[in-house]
């Protein structure tokens, strides 16, 4: 538990990881910018804050979280995502799963002063793991939202949804480990039909009806339900998504979180195919892999050590990465993917 703790605290303060909580279709992404100054920075309280968001994580489930470190392909051929999932056992995870707009009152536990008079609504987008809400004190939303309260914010003949991209109330993912606040505009018409830089939200309506609590492509234990990611800087993606210089240290950041919280089968096989690129093996005599978690390892396996080579100009290497990936990550656009990372 206190590895755990001290570990994200760290990233609290390191500027290339992101967080988010939600589920898979409502998500709320806490990034900062290189150099941005915190308007709180509280390690004991696990809270941090800027003047475009917050994340607070509950120091007294931290012994109950169970972190889950993943890597996952991108289509692009040289590019992976990474993140650690932090999950309950699904009893523990579960919220109240509003399926219709709820005012929950004033939100007494934001994490600054000046949003606690602030009113919650849960958006009531029935959510296993987590209340999506918006905050308000603006009298004609408030009118607004309580006039509509009980109503699916789908209906069509419901204003609400349409007066929340006009006013752009904050938003608060509320979850059992603990919650993320967003103070920027909505990404829409306002924004350029883009979200903006830095903490922002996503609701996609589509991806909500699979009901689904996380992508496929994130390997959570049957028992358990992902209640919030930390998202640590990618070795190969900018901040703004763009292609970057491999980042030897993001990398071995990483690799650490990998091997100490991946799933063991993804281990194993990662492993396995290091020292078989060392040892120099064909990739004839490497099995191929059955799971989907094995396959998304070992492709991005290949994808680190191609980087890697090709940073320390080991051409001989490359060239026989190369080989392996003809094999084995030969067709990007087929990989098992889900269109579920806004941001990252």
């Amino acid at each position: 538990m206190d590895d755990l703790r001290a570990l994200l605290t760290k990233h609290m303060g390191v500027w290339q990881s992101s967080w988010s909580m939600g589920t898979f279709g409502a998500i709320a992404e806490f990034h900062q910018d290189k150099g941005e100054q915190p308007i709180i920075s509280d390690a004991r309280n696990m809270t941090r804050a800027t003047r475009r968001g917050a994340i607070e994580l509950d120091p007294k489930v931290i012994g109950n979280i169970v972190p889950v470190a993943y890597e996952v392909p991108s289509p692009r051929p040289h590019r992976w995502t990474q993140a650690v999932a932090l999950c309950l056992p699904e009893r523990q995870a579960r919220r109240a799963a509003r399926p219709v707009l709820t005012e929950l009152g004033p939100d007494d536990n934001a994490i600054r002063g000046i949003d606690r008079m602030g009113i919650l609504f849960d958006m009531g987008l029935s959510l296993p793991q987590c209340d999506f809400c918006i905050r308000t004190t603006d009298p004609k939303l408030l009118a607004e939202l309580r006039a509509n309260a009980g109503r699916s914010l789908f209906e069509s003949d419901n204003p609400v949804m349409h007066t929340i991209f006009q006013t752009h109330p904050h938003r608060v993912a509320l979850t059992n480990i603990g919650r993320v606040e967003v103070y920027q505009k909505i990404g829409g018409p306002d924004t350029g039909g883009v979200s903006p830089a830095g903490p922002h939200t996503h609701v996609l309506p589509k991806l909500l009806k699979t009901g689904r609590t996380h992508s496929a492509n994130t390997p959570i234990p049957d028992h358990l339900m992902p209640c919030g990611f930390l998202h640590p800087g990618n070795p190969v993606i900018g901040p703004l998504g763009e292609d970057t210089k491999f980042d030897w240290a993001l990398y071995a950041q990483f690799e650490r979180m990998f091997f100490h919280y991946g799933p063991e089968e993804s281990v194993s096989l990662k492993k396995r195919l290091i020292a078989a690129l060392n040892e120099e093996l064909p990739s004839e005599s490497f099995e191929k892999p059955s799971s989907r978690a094995e396959r998304a390892a070992l492709r991005v396996g290949l994808r680190q050590q191609l980087a890697f080579a090709a940073v320390q100009s080991n051409h001989d290497r490359v060239e026989r990465i190369k080989s392996w990936q003809t094999i084995f990550d030969r067709d990007s656009a087929a990989i098992e993917t889900d269109d579920d990372t806004p941001g990252h």
